[in-house]
């Protein structure tokens, strides 16, 4: 056999599968058929941490809560960007109002810690610029912001330091099954492995699987709000309009804040903020930094194991708290190999990631250090979010390294301000292409067809 386990698929989830398995003497190899792994993460590079009172079902809030309890020991392990913020639910009308006390019931029910249901008068105290008729709220203490990009590629390069082979630009082909294991072919090479683990929608037609269908989809809608926005809220604040939609507002890591809508219409831009506009009070136009839309979905997450007597196991289902569910989801699938394959924990497992300066949070003692040690720190590049060239540099030569824009912009922020990459993307461009080695007109956004220089305007000697 080529390798013990192949896990297909470098989102959030297979990186955090390959960061569990690779605590064990396995040979592990990933595929993946972009440039860059962890690609199935917002463009915000925000995500609420949930902590499964809003989930009906019992065994998704269990994924929850032990999501969020786990995330807990990553953040300061990993250095995590990752901010504690408290939540509330507010309920407007009657009938709001005995939803919620039925949702408080089921949490406290489940053992749900520190939640608890308020009267509406006392939640002004906790947000004093609602503009909203508060019947009820619950209020929890268990939530967070965390910016999931900087988590899914914790979970990669480390698993890459303990041995994971990652394979990027790489698409499964088929896959057959051989004597005690299985055969994958890719459009780039043919792989024999023991175990097989499928994190992507695709279904290989493995003999006895069962595909879930993502039925539960609706639509996100959401502005990034600026940083000097004055109606902010101190929670996570999430609320229901009159046709049950859900409103929400949250602070992000890096500052700035998130007002969203959850919708089964694919309303415009005009509605979306008239709809919005209801919770966030004050929020005017010129608040606003960017309006991005997506699909939303809300279904069960499946570790389904029913084949794992063959070798193959497969993560099914798309769900808004995936990022919160993915640790305890690669917990469950751990225990599973662990099982299958006898295998035994590494006695030089290193859990540890590989340094990153960030100059815009250092202290300018911090700053001169590291400048009298590479030079580069001390040229900005990105004025809007004071990212450096040092920084572009170490994304790009850490392991599974940026080889896009959009993979430089999500590991360091460098053209995510508010010129939107205006004044720093042809530094960025000009810096790929230096550092691999490569001609300007081969970078790309984020993938194969997508070019920042379609080619050269006039002949110089460099451009």
């Amino acid at each position: 056999m080529d390798y013990d386990v192949l896990i297909l698929g470098g989102g959030l989830i297979g990186c955090a599968v390959a960061y569990e398995l690779s605590k064990y003497s396995l040979n592990i190899a990933l595929i993946e058929k972009d440039y860059d792994i962890v690609d199935d993460v917002t463009l915000v590079n925000s995500a609420i941490i949930y902590d499964g009172i809003q989930c009906e079902d019992n065994i998704m809030s269990k994924l929850q809560f032990m999501g969020n309890d786990i995330i807990g020991d990553l953040v300061s392990k990993f250095n995590l960007s990752y901010k504690k913020c408290d939540s509330v639910i507010i309920a407007q009308n009657k009938k709001q109002g005995e939803c919620l006390e039925e949702v408080y019931k089921r949490a406290i029910k489940r053992g749900v810690p520190n939640v608890t249901l308020l009267e509406g008068k006392h939640t002004y105290n906790l947000e004093p610029n609602l503009n909203l008729n508060v019947i009820n709220t619950i209020y929890s203490q268990n939530t967070g912001i965390i910016c999931p990009y900087d988590l899914g590629i914790a979970y990669g390069e480390i698993a890459f330091d303990n041995g994971v082979s990652f394979k990027l630009e790489e698409i499964v082909e088929d896959i057959n099954k051989i004597n005690r294991g299985f055969k994958v072919v890719t459009n780039k090479n043919k792989f024999t492995c023991r175990m097989v683990i499928n994190t992507t929608p695709e279904d290989y037609n493995i003999d006895g699987f069962r595909e879930n269908d993502s039925s539960n989809k609706g639509y996100l809608k959401y502005f990034l709000v600026e940083k000097e926005f004055k109606g902010n809220f101190n929670n996570i604040v999430f609320t229901y309009n009159q046709d049950n939609e859900v409103i929400y507002m949250h602070p992000t890591v890096q500052g700035n804040y998130i007002a969203a809508i959850k919708t089964k219409d694919n309303i415009s831009y005009e509605e979306c903020y008239r709809r919005i506009s209801s919770l966030v009070h004050g929020l005017k136009q010129d608040d606003i930094n960017s309006f991005y839309e997506s699909e939303f979905y809300d279904d069960l997450m499946i570790i389904d194991d029913s084949l794992v007597d063959k070798g193959y196991i497969k993560v099914t289902g798309k769900n808004f708290a995936e990022v919160t569910m993915t640790p305890s989801i690669a917990r469950i699938i751990r225990e599973t190999v662990e099982s299958n394959l006898k295998c035994k924990l590494k006695n030089d497992f290193n859990d540890k990631v590989r340094e990153i300066y960030r100059f815009r949070d250092m202290s300018n003692e911090e700053r001169s250090k590291i400048i009298s040690l590479d030079k580069r720190y001390g040229k900005i590049i990105c004025t809007c979010n004071k990212v450096t060239e040092g920084e572009i540099v170490d994304a790009i030569r850490r392991p599974l390294g940026a080889r896009t824009l959009e993979g430089i912009k999500r590991r360091t922020g460098a053209g995510g301000g508010s010129c939107k990459g205006a004044q720093c993307m042809n530094k960025i461009v000009s810096i790929l292409a230096r550092e691999t080695n490569k001609k300007m007109t081969d970078i790309v956004k984020d993938s194969k067809n997508s070019r920042i220089l379609l080619n050269r305007i006039k002949e110089f000697d460099d451009i």
